[in-house]
């Protein structure tokens, strides 16, 4: 591991603490214990990068992504954990992805739509978690369905349900929960699009900065700790990303 200088250390972490913000809307990255305590893969890779650059760390919590990003955005947090998208990268710098997630539509048992080419449709509704990666996707690519936003991604299925609406979009895993807790749903096969699951920090802390961050994420895939974490967390649904060669 490569000794980290100082400068940059505080460079990345202004307060002498490093603020980890962590989105709690996509429950493959992290969940809330029974205790009340944050915890998954995002959890598990800030306190490791903490470690390497022997820094404290405190957990910035947040229900969605949209917040999430804005609090790294505007320097109220150091890192985040965030899906790749170009409208964020305004505002973040972001390394190689190191989790692939797939997105998936839901709907109900009796709907007539069965392949994910039949959604975007005039008249047709699809719910997502407002400023998710699902939302910003799918604002630029649908150009004949409407889009109505539910709160958060967990949110989304009782969103839909609730407005009586035909179409569910988010992640594969949290959505195949919601079909096994809400009768009469069903997910349409295969994926609409990969999410690259990805770190970030505040745009305009360096290349020094960025290059610690993005050797850091690639140690964790190259070292398996982003792989026995998602094991050790039972995560399905997504998979390493491979290395930035």
């Amino acid at each position: 591991m490569e000794l980290i200088e100082r400068d940059i250390v505080a460079t990345l972490a202004p307060t002498g603490t490093l603020r980890a913000s962590i989105n709690l809307g996509n429950p493959i990255l992290a969940n809330r214990g029974a205790d009340g305590q944050p915890y998954g893969i995002s959890i598990d890779l800030a306190h490791a990068f903490g470690r390497r650059l022997g820094l404290p760390v405190e957990l910035v919590v947040f229900d969605s992504a949209g917040k999430s990003v804005d609090a790294v955005t505007a320097e109220h947090a150091d890192i985040g954990f965030f899906a790749v998208d170009p409208l964020r990268g305004q505002g973040i710098a972001f390394t190689s992805p190191y989790v692939l997630i797939e997105g998936a539509y839901l709907v109900r048992e009796d709907s007539l739509l069965t392949d994910n080419s039949q959604v975007d449709r005039e008249g047709q509704v699809v719910t997502v978690g407002k400023g998710s990666a699902y939302d910003l996707f799918l604002t630029r690519e649908l150009k004949n369905a409407s889009i109505h936003r539910a709160p958060t991604s967990p949110a989304v299925v009782d969103t839909f349900i609730e407005h009586s609406l035909d179409i569910a979009a988010g992640v594969r895993q949290q959505l195949e929960a919601d079909a096994q807790r809400v009768p009469g749903l069903r997910l349409l096969p295969g994926r609409f699009m990969v999410i690259q699951q990805a770190m970030g920090l505040p745009k305009g802390r360096g290349a020094g900065a960025d290059r610690i961050l993005h050797d850091f994420v690639e140690d964790m895939k190259a070292q398996g700790f982003v792989a026995d974490s998602m094991q050790r967390h039972g995560i399905e649904g997504a998979s390493v990303a491979p290395q930035d060669l």
